[in-house]
């Protein structure tokens, strides 16, 4: 049997506020208006993909810098 994960659940549950704080944060960065009510349901597809897209590219840079400082 395979066990799949729920969608949008950290796969760390103790990292689940670091990565919500991390999303705003990123958000921020790149100019998308963060929703007021913290709901982004009203957000376009285009807008929250950027953002998610960005963390998953700054989480693989951080990644990739641990990996080199280990050589």
């Amino acid at each position: 049997m395979i066990n799949i994960q729920p969608r949008n659940r950290a796969l760390v549950p103790e990292a689940e506020a670091a990565l919500e704080q991390f999303k705003y944060e990123v958000a921020n960065e790149i100019g998308v208006q963060v929703p007021p009510t913290g709901y982004w349901g009203n957000m376009t597809s285009r807008e929250c993909g950027s953002v998610g897209g960005y963390m998953v590219k700054k989480m693989v840079e951080a990644y990739e810098r641990g990996l080199a400082g280990k050589r």
